[in-house]
């Protein structure tokens, strides 16, 4: 997928008002299967999937024995013993090899990789579910936030259709085989939906706060650091990672993941940020131009002590104290229906 076809505003904005399509096919897939299924992936990480209904999906990070996060994913339950699992396209190989590590003590769950099978379509936008009505029998206004069903016909190709996505829009993500999945693009092109690029998912999903592994996330960063507290799950739960995450939570955190508007100047990844004193305090994680807002935006992970919503900060912009504040978040949140 390019950084952009049209242009990132455009593109954003087509997003925003109407629907846009993106090729995510380089995210990964595995599936797992077997009796030992569910018990496994609550071993494996913070959230619960074996909590899940058939056609339900969830949003998990899965983290390493001291906290730090290895990937932040997706997972449905697609039978009461088989799952499927979206990873991060850089972190596929990495997770391949933590997951099936963790899998030798599990006698029956089978692990498959099948990323290289599948393409993925994600639709977005508040139009998103006319267009993809008008390719499918199955209902898209019943499907609900975070479900899916699977092996129906789109456009006379089977695929598993989901509503969930990374915009901060409603949306749909379509999962096909790779070799059907140039119809699908064509018939969403002849229906007038326009490519966006990662530029655009960048800025969309920075406004709806959504994280980036390698930015909000990674193996030095913990979900509880990122913001992510309500996707660990430590009631009856035992999951690598457990216990360094309740000494975090219990002993308190030291730093934070906040929202930051600018009063000028735009926020890059690495940035230091500093407080009124002119200490450092933090770093800048993402940041950018809000085409929505009209005004940059950025999330830092900051000392606790400086994370509370209000406060003042510099950000250090080449060299330049750009005045910053902390605001809550998600930047965006789309009107309600």
């Amino acid at each position: 997928m390019p950084v952009e076809y049209t242009g990132i505003i455009e593109e954003h904005e087509q997003v925003r008002n109407a629907v846009g399509m993106f090729d995510v096919s380089h995210m990964g897939e595995f599936t797992f299967q077997g009796t030992d299924a569910p018990q496994f992936l609550d071993n494996l990480v913070t959230n619960l999937p074996s909590k899940l209904q058939v056609g339900q999906a969830l949003y998990t990070p899965m983290c390493y024995p001291h906290g730090g996060t290895i990937d932040d994913l997706l997972i449905y339950r697609m039978q009461p013993d088989k799952f499927l699992m979206v990873v991060n396209a850089a972190n596929r190989e990495k997770d391949w090899n933590w997951i099936t590590l963790q899998a030798r003590p599990f006698a029956h769950v089978e692990v498959l990789d099948i990323s290289d099978n599948i393409a993925l379509i994600a639709v977005q936008g508040p139009l998103a579910k006319n267009v993809i009505q008008s390719l499918t029998a199955a209902s898209a206004n019943e499907l609900a936030y975070y479900h899916a069903v699977f092996d129906v016909l789109v456009r006379g190709t089977t695929a598993h259709l989901s509503r969930t996505g990374y915009t901060g829009e409603d949306g749909f993500e379509l999962y096909v085989a790779v070799d059907k999945s140039l119809l699908l693009w064509e018939a969403l092109d002849e229906l007038g939906v326009k490519p966006a690029g990662l530029g655009a998912r960048d800025t969309l999903r920075l406004e709806s706060r959504f994280p980036l592994y390698g930015h909000e996330l990674d193996e030095t960063i913990s979900p509880l650091e990122a913001g992510l507290g309500m996707f660990v799950k430590f009631d009856d739960h035992e999951f690598v990672g457990r216990e360094a995450l309740w000494t975090q939570k219990t002993n308190g955190l030291k730093r934070k993941s906040v929202g930051l508007t600018l009063d000028g100047g735009i926020a890059r990844p690495g940035y230091p940020v500093h407080n009124e004193e002119n200490h450092r305090v933090g770093i800048v994680t993402s940041g950018s131009y809000s085409p929505t807002l009209k005004h940059p935006i950025a999330l830092a992970l900051v000392d606790i002590a400086e994370a509370k919503i209000g406060t003042s900060l510099k950000v250090m912009v080449r060299n330049r104290a750009v005045a910053a504040t902390i605001v809550k978040t998600p930047f965006y949140r789309r009107p309600s229906n």
